[in-house]
């Protein structure tokens, strides 16, 4: 029975030369054991279902078995990391297994999450722990059901071999999955060591396998830099519409795909706070929630200024202004991205002058009152000529409300909008359920004890998010209140 049928041999980072990388062999870790996997992503694999209950799957995803032409390679990169350069990085505790194309001709790097040291380890073990691949592969998966761009996730393994963080607490791989890794970080690395040959190596590689269209460009390396801005713009606002912090937005976790990467500090609003912080590390609030859009912006600063060399080789002047000009298309890109996207969770059809004015003010209304997905799954219920005391009784400062309302209400009108097919639309972009902190801690706390069906209710409740599950109503109610002394650090 074979694991993974269509694995190649072949990963294609691996065709650049070898200073890109490490060859690596995974450390193995004793009596391993599966602590979950997503169904659909092995659907995706072409994974057999019978195989996955074997011990050879589970040997195989953590790293004590490879495969029949695995030859695995940690990839070296370098970024900014809280806003200061740090000169090398790189994948201190992942390596790239192989690849496996799928059915639609779309090819996935299988990519194991904590499987020993590799020459990039620096100072850590190069191992994960249960807790934090938990949190990373529910999210992968969860923000995937929400339609958000995302490494995904196929699977857990644990052991009960010993890992040293801020306790003692037990080893897990994650399989991690992605048609390709590559960070902003990869070209900070080569940019800042002034090997400007294998910049352009590592350009034209991303260009070839991920933007073809921008070899046929006038200046390919240019358009590369538009095409990531305006993807970084998309996935950014997606972010704000959910309500997701990410925690560690350093240039390092940014892909050069726009998917959203590297799950560590991450969470998702409870009640509506612009300044919220989900990484207690972030002393400064650098990565708070509303930071989040400018920080798009600084590390696509960084990009750009990697790339310069390639925008125009002769004149550098030039190119910094070319940079400029593109970087100066973000801003209007993520403006119009997240109000259109408002205006789906509002059921609004028509762009307004009055947008922008008529989200601010209901934000401000919501600041440190409200729940954040309740609100607006709830808001659904909207009736144009009602009271809407189910909506109004949620606010301290109901006038404020009430003035809101006659805003929404006059905007409903003038789209002559129908309240069964916009309750129906709105639905589809206002999830019931998300990845509550308080949620995962109930599965970290249930697995640490050798039980994971938790992981397993959660991965299906967050398949599709959008959906009235009657069955898992308590899990959109708002969090206990210890959920509110959770805290997350970047220790995994």
């Amino acid at each position: 029975m074979s694991i993974l049928p269509n694995l190649t041999s072949e990963i294609r980072y691996a065709s650049l030369p070898e200073h890109f990388y490490r060859r690596v062999r995974p450390v193995p870790l004793s009596n391993p054991y599966l602590v979950s996997f997503s169904p659909k992503m092995a659907e995706i694999l072409d994974i057999d279902p019978a195989s996955i209950t074997t011990p050879e799957f589970t040997e195989v995803f953590t790293g004590n078995r490879l495969l029949d032409g695995s030859d695995p390679i940690a990839t070296v990169y370098s970024g900014h990391q809280f806003g200061q350069y740090v000169a090398q990085l790189g994948d201190g505790r992942a390596l790239v297994l192989g690849e496996v194309e799928d059915k639609d001709g779309t090819s996935w790097e299988i990519q194991l999450k904590g499987a020993g040291l590799t020459p990039f380890s620096r100072m850590g073990d190069g191992r994960a722990v249960l807790r934090s691949t938990i949190r990373e592969f529910l999210c992968s998966e969860a923000m995937a059901g929400l339609g958000i761009p995302t490494t995904r996730a196929l699977c857990i393994t644990g052991s009960k071999d010993e890992v040293y963080r801020e306790k003692i607490e037990s080893s897990a791989v994650l399989t991690r999955v992605a048609p390709s890794h590559v960070r902003f970080g990869n070209f900070e690395f080569f940019f800042y060591r002034q090997q400007y040959d294998d910049l352009r190596l590592l350009a034209d590689f991303v260009i070839e396998q991920f933007y073809p269209a921008s070899r046929e460009a006038k200046n390919p390396y240019l358009d590369l830099l538009h095409q990531v801005i305006d993807k970084t713009a998309a996935l950014i606002a997606q972010w704000q519409l959910v309500g997701f912090t990410h925690g560690v937005m350093n240039s390092d976790n940014m892909s050069i795909l726009g998917l959203t990467i590297d799950y560590g500090p991450y969470g998702f609003l409870d009640t509506y706070q612009s300044g919220f912080v989900c990484n207690h590390s972030d002393h400064q609030g650098r990565y708070a929630y509303d930071q989040q859009p400018r920080i798009g912006l600084f590390n696509l600063s960084c990009l750009a200024q990697a790339l310069l060399p390639l925008i125009d080789s002769e004149d550098g002047q030039a190119a910094a202004e070319k940079a400029k000009d593109k970087l100066a298309e973000y801003q209007p890109l993520y403006t119009e991205y997240y109000q259109q996207g408002m205006r789906e969770k509002l059921g609004l059809m028509v762009p307004h002058q009055s947008d922008a004015e008529l989200f601010e003010n209901l934000f401000s209304a919501m600041e440190n009152q409200l729940d954040f997905t309740r609100f607006f799954r709830a808001l659904s219920g909207f009736e144009q000529s009602g009271e809407n005391h189910f909506l109004r009784d949620q606010f301290i400062e109901r006038i404020r409300f009430d003035q809101w309302a006659d805003a929404y209400s006059a905007r409903l009108a003038g789209e002559n909008s129908d309240q069964a097919e916009r309750q129906q639309k709105m639905h589809r972009v206002n999830p019931k359920f998300i990845l509550r902190n308080y949620l995962v801690q109930s599965a970290i706390v249930k697995a640490e004890k050798d039980d994971f069906g938790e992981i397993t209710t959660l991965l299906n409740l967050l398949t599709s998010p959008y959906d009235e599950q009657p069955e898992m109503e308590s899990y959109a109610d708002e969090p206990p209140d210890w959920a509110k002394t959770l805290e997350l650090s970047c220790s995994s």
